[in-house]
Formats: C-alpha cells, structure tokens, sequence
C-alpha cells in the first residue's frame, strides 16, 4: 500500500518549489555582483565629485557693472 498523502501539504510544498524557482530565476535575470555594485557605487560618486569641483557659481558682484 502506499502512503497516505495530505493534499493540502503536497499543494503547499508545490507552490514553495514554484516559488523558488522564479526566485532563482529573477536572481540570474537582475542580480548583480558584490564587485559590479561597489564598480557602480564608485563610478556614481565620481561622477558626483567631478560636477560639484566643476561646478559655476554665480557671483552677484560680478554681474553689477555700475
């Protein structure tokens, strides 16, 4: 004879594989590496840096020709 099974459990570990299996999924489709984080992290704030050292004020005194 075989097992008795609880519908109800096999219906719920079901759904679980199925889940975790998109996870996996989405986990190749958009994750991305410590090393490719920290590479954005740094090209960001570079950027940042480069724009506020670059950065034109504008200057009142500069502008009144009196």
């Amino acid at each position: 004879m075989s097992d008795i099974v609880n519908l109800k459990q096999f219906k719920k570990q079901k759904a679980r594989k199925e889940r975790e299996d998109i996870a996996q999924q989405n986990r190749v489709t958009f994750g991305r590496t410590l090393a490719q984080k920290q590479f954005d992290k740094a090209q960001t704030e570079k950027a940042n840096r480069f724009l506020d050292q670059n950065k034109l004020e504008k200057n009142d005194q500069d502008d009144q020709t009196s």
